[in-house]
């Protein structure tokens, strides 16, 4: 079972998340990565280069991001990452829905052995305590939600009160959220 944080982000909180990880040199990839894919280091200066939708943020220096082709379906020709045997983070941005309500993201590693993925060894330490340090950073800057389970960022919150922006949970009827002061 992949470790998750649900959370909430608008664009000033995705520029401190990169600058946090930035120290981690973290190569960036989108979810479906083209053959001719570049590959290019999550920070500030490349923050505008980020893919809108899911990112996989690979450890670089931790080992590489292992690929397989698809052969069907519809991205059929592009590559997908392994998420299992590679020390990837796979952050959802949050999007706005058709009602301007931000939509809940998260960030999810996969760290231990279990028998859905297959996976036989656990993630190299080094990796287990990135995500760990990212985690606690997120508890530390973040507040809670109502419901529990949710993260949500500072500006995200501040936006919600002052101007009224909506938090609505990533499911097909998903329930508003409301950050805590």
């Amino acid at each position: 079972m992949a470790t998750q944080v649900q959370l909430f982000m608008e664009r000033e909180d995705e520029l401190a998340f990169i600058r946090f990880l930035e120290r981690n040199n973290m190569d960036v990839y989108p979810r479906r990565v083209p053959p001719d894919y570049e590959t290019f280091k999550a920070n500030e200066a490349n923050f505008d280069k980020l893919p809108e939708e899911d990112v996989y943020l690979v450890a670089s220096d931790i080992g590489p991001a292992l690929v397989d082709k698809l052969k069907r379906g519809k991205d059929k020709g592009q590559w997908r990452i392994d998420e299992v045997r590679s020390p990837v983070i796979f952050w959802e941005r949050c999007k706005k829905n058709d009602d301007g309500e931000l939509v809940s993201g998260q960030i999810w590693a996969e760290l231990e052995i279990t028998q859905q993925t297959g996976r036989r060894d656990p993630a190299p330490e080094r990796f287990k305590m990135l995500f760990v340090e990212l985690e606690n950073w997120i508890k530390k800057t973040y507040r809670k939600s109502h419901p529990k389970g949710f993260w949500v960022g500072p500006r995200t919150a501040r936006a919600a009160k002052k101007s009224g922006l909506k938090l609505r949970e990533n499911k097909y009827w998903g329930r508003e959220i409301i950050a805590h002061d």
